[in-house]
């Protein structure tokens, strides 16, 4: 028999909205659907067809009859497609597979990659997709500047220098893949775990390599025009020095420890420098890094450089948390318009 609608021809954009519709709604008909997305009646009733027949969606039941035909609602298969976060750190690589709808599957931890190269990552990978082979999306977080899944800048890890993470890793597993930097995803993550729309907010962490910072302005990760905003190592402080080595001071090798007050001004200048520049609703430190006394310092002090009114909120978070959400939220967004 002949299908009535062959895959090929449906727009897969119409595709995308209604798996995403289906994904946010829980359950729906074909007209609340329709209604909800904008899209005709019988368009929905041919996509829903296709879905239905590829697995990808499931007849849950019928609604109570109004004085008609009763509608048959359906939901999206939370099974039907998974996705994996992976983020490089100097100590460990970390793993999360999660569905469609968010639930983690499984997660897990190995030896770090980064002081090797990309093809202990790409096995990694591999043996996880030979164990999950619903996966449909990967998303890769690395402590290094990003450019369209290229690793532009990533000290002192000379092995990823100029590496084509997406491009290798979609090559070889023909699955998408996007690569993103870590403070970028974290402020993604943390303003997704907070339901925080159209907000400006910066992330900072000073974590194992370096300091550097996420940055968002109106709900946007800003990335730059080649792709190194958020390097706040750089940044100039007390005319010979950068704001990194005021705060690594003599202990170059060692994880940053905001105890000095040396690193607690350097810290209060840039808090008044990204208040004076995007004016953000809140500046947001790793929980592990900073405590309620020293952000009170920190506001104290900042508040020498710039008026108290306009300076953003300091809070901490769980910055591994964060990370893994704003991954798994790069992840599903490929899972849906790509999956």
């Amino acid at each position: 028999m002949t299908n009535l609608f062959m895959p090929n021809e449906i727009k897969e954009p119409l595709i995308y909205r209604i798996r995403a519709g289906l994904i946010m709604m829980g359950s729906a008909t074909k007209a609340e659907l329709s209604q909800r997305l904008g899209i005709s009646f019988p368009t929905i009733s041919k996509c829903i067809a296709q879905m239905e027949r590829d697995g990808e969606i499931r007849y849950t039941g019928d609604d109570d009859s109004s004085g008609g035909r009763r509608a048959k609602r359906y939901a999206y298969d939370p099974e039907y497609m998974l996705g994996l976060a992976v983020f490089i750190e100097k100590d460990e690589t970390h793993y999360s597979i999660f569905n469609c709808i968010g639930e983690i599957k499984a997660q897990g931890s190995e030896p770090s990659v980064i002081r090797e190269n990309a093809q202990l990552l790409a096995e990694l990978i591999e043996g996880l997709i030979e164990q999950y082979p619903r996966l449909r999306s990967i998303a890769i977080g690395v402590p290094g500047a990003v450019n369209n899944g290229k690793i532009i800048f990533i000290p002192p890890y000379h092995n990823f220098l100029h590496y084509d993470l997406k491009g290798e890793f979609e090559s070889r597993f023909q699955i998408p893949v996007v690569v993103e930097n870590d403070m970028n995803a974290s402020v993604l993550g943390y303003a997704s775990n907070f339901e925080i729309e159209n907000e400006s907010l910066v992330y900072l962490y000073f974590g194992q390599n370096g300091p550097g910072s996420g940055i968002m302005i109106n709900g946007q990760v800003v990335r730059g025009n080649t792709f190194f905003s958020g390097e706040i190592s750089f940044v100039p402080q007390y005319d010979t020095q950068s704001f990194s080595d005021a705060l690594y001071m003599e202990k170059r090798e060692s994880r940053i420890v905001l105890a000095g007050d040396k690193q607690l001004d350097a810290v209060a200048r840039l808090i008044a420098a990204f208040a004076a520049i995007i004016n953000p609703r809140a500046v947001v430190f790793c929980d592990d890094e900073v405590d309620e006394a020293r952000l009170a310092s920190i506001a104290d002090l900042s508040s020498t450089y710039i008026p108290r009114e306009h300076l953003p909120l300091l809070v901490s978070s769980d910055w591994r948390q964060d990370y893994l959400t704003g991954l798994q939220q790069l992840a599903l967004h490929l899972m849906i318009t790509d999956g």
